[in-house]
């Protein structure tokens, strides 16, 4: 993967964003908070013939919602390092 895409309520977090973008070493693109709902929204509008296919959906809900993109940041060899920390435990 090239991007961690985080989506529902975490999605608020911005701390819980910035930990996953630095253990991980990838962007985080946070958002839609509420994509659940959203996503039976649009099951139901495609339903009545309100919108069309997955696509527009999509397009639908890029023209709506704004993400909020984090970096990583810090130090990714004390990541690895914790990671293999935790992998000795297991």
């Amino acid at each position: 993967p090239r991007t961690v895409h985080l989506v529902g309520g975490g999605s608020r977090n911005a701390l819980l964003c910035r930990l996953t973008a630095a253990a991980t070493g990838l962007p985080v693109v946070a958002g839609p908070a509420e994509a659940t709902a959203l996503g039976n929204i649009l099951v139901q509008a495609r339903d009545h013939g309100l919108v069309g296919d997955r696509d527009e959906q999509r397009a639908l809900v890029a023209a709506t919602q704004r993400p909020v993109r984090y970096e990583p940041t810090g130090d990714p060899e004390a990541w690895r390092r914790a990671n293999s920390l935790v992998a000795l435990e297991d």
